[in-house]
């Protein structure tokens, strides 16, 4: 018996590497079908049922889910067509469950990015009905527990996001996996951020950096280290973070994709703005602002509009403030923005018109946006005595 194992080990191997070679170009080929037609085509074609192919298909969702969260959805399901059909006797149940799980993860993941929360939760239980049907690899429930905790973070359940992060983190440390920590540490970050205590991911993030793997993931970094300096902003550390985006554009400069550059000119202007150079920060903001509209990126040109807006107010710039309070509305109405969100938005512009608006107002309302962008339900209060 060991004899013909050993025989076969060659032959379960060349198989192995033919499947991943040709995985690219079955997905090439699917990719040039209309996406309706694409389950269609991985059921009744056996070549789409490989083990290589499915991971390319949660590689490629994995990759879409910021991009485009709706085709990140769909190729998580399409992973899940192709577990059906894969070879239980060649492979064991155990293991594609193992695969169905890590599916379902991502169809959760993809629709936490479009805001489908209840969709999401409903999507991580039947991942995690599937891991327990398997044999769970600590890789993978480290994963879940790692993208559930986003979950959790939209759902504004922090503590339960950071405990999930810190479950996380005691198996990837236990795997050795340092530069998985440093990921992890950077979600940790965005977790205290969304909580509004900015000041909290500070030393999260500097330690995220010592762990990140450059070579790996260099765009990991980069988001590392413009966390760290937006966050500095946010807590008022401007010399701090200038010091800091100094060291970190060399590797801005490996990343000129309009995301990135427009994000850069925001904590620019957020900074020269602090430390008192407001011809700059104009300059920065309204850029930023700009290549948000775009992108169609809804919420961050609303909160570059009211740094903005802060950015006049200061000077007493009443004119500029009127102007930008009667762009914002109109903008808004067009891009995909929740009705509370633009009550906000509407209410600010009439206190701006009967010349009662404030730094402490625009902060309200910034910060309302900045809840609002993760939370559908969410309702917009005025002021008292407003």
């Amino acid at each position: 018996m060991l004899e013909r194992i050993y025989r076969s080990l060659p032959r379960v191997q060349s198989a192995y590497l033919r499947e991943r070679s040709e995985a690219p170009r079955l997905f090439a080929e699917l990719s040039q079908h209309a996406p309706e037609k694409r389950p269609l085509l991985v059921r009744n074609s056996a070549r789409f049922h490989t083990w290589s192919f499915c991971e390319l298909l949660l590689r490629q969702s994995e990759e879409q889910t910021f991009h485009n969260a709706a085709l990140s959805e769909d190729l998580a399901f399409l992973a899940l067509e192709v577990v059906d059909r894969l070879d239980s006797v060649q492979y064991s149940v155990q293991a594609l469950e193992g695969l169905r799980a890590r599916a379902w993860a991502h169809v959760a993941n993809a629709r936490r990015v479009k805001a489908d929360l209840r969709g999401s939760e409903e999507a991580f239980a039947l991942a995690f009905a599937s891991l327990r049907r398997g044999t769970p690899e600590p890789m993978d429930r480290a994963i879940l527990f790692y993208l559930q905790a986003s979950l959790r973070r939209a759902q504004r359940r922090f503590n339960s996001s950071l405990s999930l992060l810190r479950r996380a983190a005691t198996i990837f440390l236990r795997l050795g996996e340092t530069h998985q920590v440093g990921r992890l540490l950077v979600k940790m970050s965005t977790v205290h951020q969304a909580a509004g205590e900015p000041e909290k991911s500070i030393p999260v993030l500097y330690r995220a950096l010592a762990l990140i793997d450059s070579t790996r993931e260099p765009r990991l970094l980069l988001g590392a280290w413009h966390n760290l300096i937006d966050n500095l902003s946010d807590s008022g550390r401007f010399m701090e973070a200038q010091k800091v985006l100094a060291k970190a554009r060399p590797l801005y400069r490996q990343f000129l994709d309009p995301w990135m550059q427009n994000r850069l000119k925001w904590v620019e202007g957020k900074i020269a703005r602090g430390v008192g150079q407001k011809e700059q920060a104009e300059i920065f903001l309204l850029a930023a602002r700009e290549g948000f509209l775009a992108e169609r990126a809804a919420y961050d040109t609303a909160l570059a509009s009211l740094d903005l807006a802060c950015l006049y107010a200061e000077q007493g710039r009443i004119v500029e403030l009127k102007r930008l309070a009667e762009e914002i509305v109109p903008i808004f109405s067009s891009l995909s923005i929740h009705r509370e969100a633009l009550a906000a938005l509407a209410f600010w512009k009439q206190a701006v018109e009967a010349k009662k608006v404030g730094i402490e107002l625009v902060t309200r309302v910034a910060s309302f946006l900045k809840r609002a962008q993760h939370d559908p339900e969410l309702r917009f209060e005025q002021p008292a005595g407003s």
